[in-house]
């Protein structure tokens, strides 16, 4: 999994090798995903992650300072997967309220391929202290930005009849209906394909963005 090197430098490392630091950082995020889905977060231990990684404990402790720095790389390497999903979508060459639709639909389409890390974050996040916390906080804001922007770009070129604060509103609402499928899975797998989620619930969001 993937991990912007802004987020890594935030973790104290003891290694100078800022290449290494990135690689064994993307091993031990890897490793803690599977084992914190499987066991929970409380009942993984640095022992069980490092056997995991292949890693020794002292290795292990070059490269991270505690259990937490493991849950932060594990969010932000999840924030990370979102926004490059979408940043490809934004370069696609879908315009107008299309593009917008576009966006909407990767967005959902990485929700449900990491449905089990969607949960696994909002379970575990409160466990980080409060620096981590804000971080992750404003990794999630720069992902409902991203929503945000291209209806203000409609909203700039006369295709959008809402104003700032309803914009402002149903891009926190595209975010939380993308978390939904993750968090409801157990039910909509049931009755809807994602592709069948996405298209309904789009055509949900652009009835709430009438043109002009």
């Amino acid at each position: 999994m993937r991990i912007e090197a802004k987020d890594s430098r935030e973790v104290a490392t003891q290694i100078k090798n800022k290449k290494l630091v990135e690689e064994r950082r993307r091993q031990i995020v890897d490793g803690a995903v599977k084992l914190f889905i499987k066991y929970g977060y409380h009942k993984t231990t640095t022992r069980i992650l490092a056997k995991e990684t292949g890693l020794s404990i002292g290795s292990l402790y070059e490269y991270i300072s505690t259990k937490e720095d493991v849950l932060y790389l594990v969010c932000m390497a999840i924030y990370s997967e979102v926004e490059q999903g979408l940043s490809g979508a934004l370069t696609r060459s879908a315009e107008g309220r299309e593009a917008l639709r576009e966006i909407i639909r990767e967005y959902f389409l990485v929700c449900d391929r990491m449905s089990d890390h969607v949960l696994l974050m909002y379970q575990v996040t409160h466990f980080l202290p409060d620096k981590w916390q804000k971080k992750v906080l404003e990794a999630e804001m720069r992902i409902t930005s991203l929503f945000i922007d291209a209806m203000k770009q409609l909203q700039s070129e006369g295709k959008l009849a809402v104003d700032d604060e309803t914009i402002n509103l149903i891009g926190h609402n595209i975010s939380v209906i993308g978390h939904t499928w993750a968090f409801r899975r157990w039910y909509f797998a049931k009755h809807f394909t994602i592709e069948q989620y996405t298209k309904k619930q789009s055509e949900f969001i652009m009835g709430f963005l009438p043109e002009k």
